[in-house]
């Protein structure tokens, strides 16, 4: 869609007309209000100047071309409709070593448990239109790797290159939840949620899970906690064969967690049910219905005055070239 942002400036059109007809009048004095330098352009004649009440074809053009300018023409791109208050969400994602362990089956085939995460929660981010995403990875401690950003392709780029050993071996659950709880920034409005992954239970950091828990729910953030590994189920782990995969997770703790921030506790056991979880958080936590439209703008404004600058120099281009002619 094409529009001028300032039409009132039309109201100017006139101005050269009115000029040229109350000109005798000013001639008298020997003031000149007109276009010398376009009217010689156009004549050829200085001469003629004085004697014309008219204003000239090419001033004319000049002039309207100026007066779009300053109405500042300008296109807009095709509306964009996005919510008016997404939701926060950070992801924390377990890279202890038992993460290797290759209990679940992906297309076919036993792969380990982080695999499984970051096919699953890539296909999530990218579905998470409207919303803020942060990426927290812990092992040994917490680490942000991702600050609360729209820019889900990075959240995502930042996933697929987490690495088990990363940030240790070992399980931090209590410091990933007190990290969550100081990088979230205080918005009245927004859902802050977080999403904690893990395979285990709490074996290292400086904070303990029920102590990152009151911090959580003192600010209002809600946790949901997610388990994941096969129940009990053969597989091969980081120093091989393992036959008690997946059952060192703290169901418990992760149950409490869960439910004193007022989310939920989810086990998955394998894809179907991690994926299951994310389409039911959309359940749980909706978005606003209410959206607002946003529609890009490109301004024009240069494009008369080019034109301008392009007929003037034709213009002059003229008169040289009749000079030389007649000389």
């Amino acid at each position: 869609m094409f529009e001028f942002v300032w039409p009132l400036a039309f109201l100017l059109l006139p101005l050269p007309w009115l000029i040229a007809k109350f000109k005798p009048s000013v001639a008298q004095t020997n003031i000149h209000i007109r276009m010398p330098s376009v009217a010689k352009l156009q004549l050829g004649h200085s001469k003629q100047l004085h004697k014309r009440a008219k204003v000239s074809p090419l001033e004319a053009i000049v002039w309207l071309l100026l007066v779009s300018a300053a109405a500042n023409p300008t296109w807009l791109d095709e509306p964009i409709v996005i919510p008016s208050e997404g939701r926060d969400i950070m992801l924390a994602v377990d890279l202890s070593a038992s993460m290797t362990e290759q209990d679940m089956e992906y297309q076919g085939r036993l792969v380990d448990r982080l695999s499984v995460v970051k096919a699953v929660v890539s296909d999530f981010i990218e579905a998470r239109q409207g919303d803020r995403l942060g990426l927290i990875l812990f092992g040994d401690t917490a680490f942000l790797q991702t600050p609360l950003t729209r820019d889900l392709a990075t959240v995502s780029q930042m996933l697929t290159e987490a690495q088990i050993g990363l940030v240790g071996r070992a399980t931090a659950i209590g410091d990933a939840i007190g990290l969550s709880v100081k990088r979230f920034e205080a918005r009245e409005l927004s859902n802050r949620i977080l999403i904690l992954l893990t395979d285990g239970q709490n074996t290292a950091g400086n904070l303990e899970p029920n102590e990152a828990l009151i911090l959580a729910r003192e600010e209002g953030i809600k946790i949901y906690t997610v388990g994941v590994g096969s129940d009990g189920r053969r597989g091969f782990g980081l120093f091989g064969f393992n036959s008690m995969a997946g059952s060192s997770i703290d169901e418990k703790t992760l149950q409490h967690i869960a439910k004193e921030t007022g989310g939920q506790y989810f086990r998955a056991k394998d894809v179907a049910s991690l994926q299951q979880i994310y389409a039911m958080l959309d359940e749980l936590e909706p978005i606003s219905d209410e959206t607002q439209t946003f529609r890009p703008k490109v301004s024009l404004f240069y494009i008369p005055l080019l034109v301008v600058l392009g007929l003037l120099f034709l213009a002059q281009l003229s008169v040289v070239v009749r000079a030389k002619v007649r000389g």
